[in-house]
């Protein structure tokens, strides 16, 4: 008998995570192998198991899908990323794409069109819903730079900008400045705003 498809999944919600990996593990080619609640907590599990893929949602105490995504790029580049979330934004799919996850799934798709996304993308294939994608493409490019996300970020969720400056070792006047600019990009009247902008095309 060849060898099973060894899957790890990152999960958030004790009960979706036991969901997944039951389903998954019906299927006689695939095993989840082990898993994890939060980003951190996968990178380490990572280490242990070296699975073929890893199924990870979007937002995750610690560490974001998209940040394990980038790290495991870096650190594992034979690991294979499918992100699984409930967020349908173009702006979450380019950024997933861009972190080097191979395939993008909505959690409110058929079971069985995630096993066969983890036997695809374990062929190095890519597995992206075909209407997200195109709407991705057409929805225009993320302006904001990552520092310029990681400030807006932090200001949507109501920290001042002397709060912003400490945490990230900078000036008060510098966090104004890329505050300033994110909200000009985004034809924002102010802060929250702008926050709110991001966070609907998956900027955030």
């Amino acid at each position: 008998m060849s060898r099973k498809i060894q899957v790890m999944v990152a999960e958030d919600q004790a009960m979706v995570l036991g969901a997944l990996a039951a389903l998954l593990e019906t299927e006689p080619d695939i095993q989840v192998s082990a898993r994890a609640s939060n980003g951190r907590e996968a990178l380490k599990q990572i280490a242990k198991s070296l699975p073929d893929v890893l199924i990870t949602d979007i937002e995750m105490p610690e560490m974001t899908g998209l940040t394990l995504a980038a790290e495991v790029r870096e650190r594992y580049p034979q690991l294979h990323v499918i992100i699984l979330t409930t967020f349908a934004r173009p702006g979450y799919l380019r950024r997933a794409l861009d972190a080097g996850a191979k395939g993008y799934l909505l959690k409110d798709r058929p079971a069985a069109e995630l096993a066969e996304a983890v036997r695809r993308v374990h062929r190095g294939l890519r597995v992206v819903d075909p209407e997200l994608a195109a709407e991705a493409w057409s929805s225009g490019a993320d302006p904001l730079t990552d520092r310029e996300r990681q400030i807006l970020w932090r200001a949507g969720e109501g920290r001042t900008s002397s709060e912003i400056a400490a945490e990230l070792h900078l000036s008060e006047g510098t966090v104004r400045n890329y505050l300033s600019e994110a909200i000009s990009k985004l034809g924002a009247a102010n802060r929250v705003e702008a926050a709110r902008i991001a966070r609907a095309k998956g900027w955030l």
